[in-house]
């Protein structure tokens, strides 16, 4: 369990490199447990991988490494590694290649086609390969981001409240950056998939209670970040 730690260090520091650093890292372990190769022959793809904290973790564990996203936000020591520019919402896939491990981690929800999204994967990940793939879910209580917990009030009437009664500026807007997402809706869709399974589904920061994720409707307010290993078949 890594909530706790999470907490402690964000209220210290912030969400600086080390916050971030810490989720991937503890994201690592946890594939390492359910077996998932990571070594100098598996090609991976850090895909949305903002500054690639997540990325330079891989890096770590010996992985070849590629880092995608809208636009090249890898910190200077990462400035040489290969990068691909893609807009998710509207680019082909197919300029990504094919790969043994994907990680897209905070990126599902800020997808106006997140079902587009997952049709794609099997292109993308090479047979056996996996995708990790980690979002906050839309009923967790960071389902809102920014505007949380208003967002339990509705996508619209919601930020509409935050605005007038705290007035902070807030990066996040329904339906522009921010999407509705559901846990059991997203493995709907890829058990309708053909080529992909879902080998392990956990609450991401405290992936002990795995049981949570076997509770229809809970699940979608106990997890407050979802963690999935989809496999390619």
């Amino acid at each position: 369990m890594i909530i706790h730690k999470l907490i402690a260090h964000h209220l210290k520091h912030g969400d600086d490199a080390r916050f971030y650093e810490m989720q991937a890292s503890d994201a690592i372990q946890w594939m390492l447990r359910k077996k998932v190769p990571m070594n100098p022959e598996v090609h991976a793809l850090d895909l949305g991988c903002g500054h690639g904290v997540f990325g330079g973790e891989l890096e770590k564990h010996a992985c070849d490494v590629t880092f995608a996203d809208i636009e090249n936000d890898l910190i200077p020591e990462r400035s040489k590694s290969p990068f691909i520019q893609i807009d998710l919402d509207h680019d082909e896939y197919g300029k990504l290649g094919s790969h043994d491990l994907i990680v897209c981690s905070n990126v599902f929800e800020h997808l106006s086609e997140p079902q587009r999204f997952l049709r794609n994967m099997r292109e993308l990940l090479n047979p056996g390969g996996y995708l990790y793939l980690s979002w906050t879910n839309w009923l967790s209580p960071w389902g809102g981001h920014d505007f949380s917990p208003f967002h339990y009030l509705g996508p619209l009437r919601g930020p509409a409240l935050y605005d007038k009664l705290i007035g902070k500026p807030r990066i996040h807007y329904p339906f522009k950056t921010l999407y509705p997402t559901y846990i059991g809706q997203t493995l709907k869709w890829i058990d309708e998939l053909k080529g992909l399974q879902v080998s392990a589904c956990v609450p991401r920061y405290y992936n002990e209670f795995r049981f949570l994720m076997d509770l229809p409707i809970l699940r979608e307010f106990l997890a407050w970040n979802t963690a999935m290993l989809i496999r390619r078949i």
